[in-house]
């Protein structure tokens, strides 16, 4: 066996031992969900064909001629009996795309399919593509609505400038996707989440209005608008049913994760807040429900964060940040919340749904004040009292 051939098999193996690593639940916890001590999809566990040219005469020296950057900001489907997350690669040339991994327990051997989505373009192609939400709709499609950047070449001489739609594809098998017309909105969006069931016999979507690419502007917080037809989607009337608030981990900016998880009590979202901070912008993920007879009157909203970066989750390409846009609620009720942590990595925390149902129930709401904290804090004190001085 010549040398070459030797630093492949060693390279094959060292692979083979991360995909198949054990995930165990980390320690601690909070009694809300279970963190697991590795994560579940790195840039290394992207296919080994992907980066490397195994021809020895064209690759002497086992170069990675493509690498790759990050895995996150998956959308999440259960598909054919698997665990099924449609990742945002970034390549280190900064391109994001989509592609398939799936596990069969949905905490650990996740394997990427054999290669990337390929996406058709929209009639303006856009330069990026990526944070995909994934919808099993009860028209009998999966769509896929994600985030397509162009330059905005309104500002011929800023690199910089850029615009946001939100996309829409839609497949039958995860690997052929129609590709639908982008989103028509008067603002720019780029946290749009489509509801899975009709309302009113009308598409439902939850937007993000906003006047800039990164700036959210005079948005208010995350938006709802009905949609006649998903082929030619256009927002019309659009109202705010979460709205951002100052001092709070929502004062720059929120958004919807994943498409809302539908139980007897009513609609439980995942969503993520956004505040400024002496390091920058810190993202966060909260919780709140809506009516099952009305999916905008919210009914619960729990005070502060559901899920933040801890230990080195807060360390990567963009620090201090996680984010969310898949989960899965197994019909036993278990429910597998998919994060990404600082745009570097992909995670899973694991609930059930009468836990989130009982978290988004009798958490205390945020006051708004310094004072009004205190006095549910004082509130919570007493109760335990009785239990305590006996």
């Amino acid at each position: 066996m010549t040398d070459f051939k030797k630093r492949v098999e060693a390279l094959i193996q060292r692979h083979e031992e991360l995909l198949s690593r054990p995930n165990l639940p980390a320690e601690g916890g909070n009694g809300i969900y279970t963190k697991y001590q590795n994560p579940i999809v790195t840039a290394e566990h992207t296919p080994l064909t992907w980066r490397y040219d195994f021809d020895e005469k064209d690759n002497p020296y086992l170069m990675q001629r493509i690498m790759m950057n990050a895995t996150l900001n998956s959308g999440a489907i259960k598909w054919n009996g698997k665990y099924v997350i449609v990742v945002r690669v970034e390549g280190a040339d900064r391109k994001s795309f989509f592609a398939v991994a799936e596990s069969p327990n949905g905490i650990d051997n996740f394997r990427f399919w054999d290669e990337p989505i390929t996406m058709p373009d929209d009639v303006v192609p856009a330069t990026n593509i990526y944070d995909m939400r994934i919808t099993q709709h009860e028209d009998g499609w999966i769509y896929g609505v994600f985030c397509a950047e162009r330059h905005d070449d309104s500002l011929p001489g800023d690199l910089s400038a850029a615009t946001a739609t939100a996309a829409i594809a839609r497949t039958k098998d995860l690997v052929n996707w129609e590709r639908l017309p982008d989103l028509k909105s008067r603002s720019q969006q780029r946290n749009v989440v489509l509801h899975p069931e009709f309302v009113d016999g009308k598409y439902a979507f939850y937007t993000r209005p906003q006047d800039g690419f990164i700036d959210t502007g005079s948005g208010g917080g995350i938006g709802w608008a009905l949609v006649d037809d998903i082929t030619h989607a256009e927002v019309g009337e659009e109202k705010i049913i979460n709205a951002r608030h100052y001092h709070t981990i929502m004062e720059v900016k929120n958004g919807e994760g994943p498409h809302p998880i539908k139980t007897d009590r009513g609609w439980l979202h995942l969503a993520h807040g956004v505040r400024g901070c002496a390091s920058g912008l810190r993202y966060v993920l909260y919780m709140y429900m809506t009516a099952l007879d009305d999916p905008t009157r919210v009914i619960a909203q729990p005070g502060g964060y559901f899920l933040v970066p801890e230990g080195w989750e807060y360390v990567g390409d963009v620090m201090n940040v996680v984010f969310a846009n898949g989960w899965i609620a197994d019909p036993d009720g278990k429910v597998f919340i998919y994060y990404a942590s600082s745009d570097t990595r992909m995670h899973v925390a694991t609930s059930t749904i009468d836990q989130l149902v009982d978290y988004c129930m009798n958490t205390p709401e945020d006051g708004f004040t310094t004072s009004a904290s205190v006095e549910t804090i004082k509130r919570l004190v007493a109760k335990n009292k009785k239990f305590f001085n006996r």
